[in-house]
């Protein structure tokens, strides 16, 4: 497969960049999609993928709970229901500086368009919402790459509710806030946990200055949309 050229450029980190990350040059570009279970995400990064390999760049793909480390022991832990919400901060920490450092660098410098179903802004946002300080998620995050490219894909949480009804029939435990007790009722307690979330990306935003996407929209405007700004992003990059 033909790879366009990219320019390489070193390495940015929020803070300091851990040990095992070296100072090699990137030539790849990294875009992350945020959003909650039902705005899109998956469905959105399947066609990008598509496009961008039929545009000749090689794709590689990330997200939570991938590490072949830990995913099997967060799985157990969400289920467990056990762990104090401090230690599922350190143990998402875990699993996601695992993909960077053997996964997301190496991809990057071989020239791979990486593309991060969610990265830390999600995680930081969890946290957050549970009552961990901002400067301390900043802090346990400050190893992480900054992105190209951040997308959040914003969407009502009423349509949320829809989404994930017409899918799973069901609502999670977890993106439903259940353990925060804000509600005994699950579809109450949903609506109010997405509004929480979506309050913290929009303070988040003013820091990071991703990019809010409306994803109450169809399918086909929001990947119109996101193409164009990846495009003008990899022209850049080309440059």
């Amino acid at each position: 497969m033909h790879q366009p050229n990219l320019a390489g450029r070193m390495m940015r980190t929020f803070g300091s960049p851990l040990a095992e990350m070296g100072r090699s040059r990137l030539v790849g570009r990294l875009f992350a999609i945020e959003g909650a279970d039902g705005s899109g995400r998956s469905t959105n990064i399947k066609a990008l993928s598509e496009w961008l390999e039929a545009s000749g760049y090689a794709v590689k793909h990330m997200g939570l709970r991938r590490s072949p480390l830990l995913a099997q022991d967060i799985e157990h832990a969400k289920q467990s229901r056990l762990l104090t919400r401090t230690t599922m901060s350190l143990l998402y920490a875990t699993d996601f500086y695992d993909q960077l450092v053997h996964e997301i660098i190496p991809a990057l410098r071989a020239g791979y368009i990486v593309l991060a179903d969610r990265y830390i802004y999600t995680l930081m946002a969890r946290d957050i919402v549970r009552g961990a300080e901002p400067e301390w998620t900043r802090n346990l995050y400050s190893s992480a790459l900054v992105p190209d490219a951040v997308f959040y894909l914003q969407t009502d949480p009423g349509e949320l509710v829809l989404r994930n009804f017409e899918k799973n029939a069901t609502l999670d435990y977890w993106e439903s806030g259940m353990d925060l007790g804000l509600s005994r009722d699950m579809f109450e307690s949903f609506l109010i946990y997405q509004g929480l979330i979506q309050r913290t990306f929009g303070r988040m935003q003013k820091r990071y200055g991703f990019t809010i996407v409306d994803a109450n929209r169809d399918f086909a405007k929001i990947q119109r949309e996101l193409r164009s700004h990846l495009t003008a992003s990899l022209a850049t990059a080309a440059k």
